[in-house]
């Protein structure tokens, strides 16, 4: 009648972290937003499994409006990680200590 569970899951999709193409049924649905369960309106982006486990699943709240915030024209990567840290320990504190000076990615071995 409505059809077997196998067969609605054939549909490929594309890892948006790799490029890699998977079945749905091998995929994890991913949305920028954060809440995955508020589905009404939304197209979601697609991880494979082995991506959708290399990343954080803390919340983003706030995350793309801050990321704005730091975003200057000219910036290398190095300045823009340095006032991305700066600005996370100014507003949440300190996720961790580390012997390195996790807040300045010049000791952290990052290319300008």
């Amino acid at each position: 009648m409505w059809g077997t569970w196998n067969g609605r899951n054939r549909t490929t999709v594309v890892c948006v972290a790799c490029g890699t193409s998977v079945t749905r049924s091998q995929a994890r649905e991913y949305d920028k937003e954060g809440n995955r369960w508020e589905r009404q309106d939304k197209q979601f982006e697609h991880l494979c499994k082995e991506c959708y486990r290399g990343l954080c699943h803390q919340p983003r709240d706030d995350l793309e409006a801050l990321l704005v915030e730091i975003e200057s024209a000219g910036q290398t990567e190095s300045e823009f990680l340095s006032a991305y840290f700066e600005l996370v320990c100014e507003r949440y504190g300190s996720v961790n200590e580390r012997e390195t000076d996790w807040r300045h990615p010049d000791t952290m071995g990052f290319e300008n």
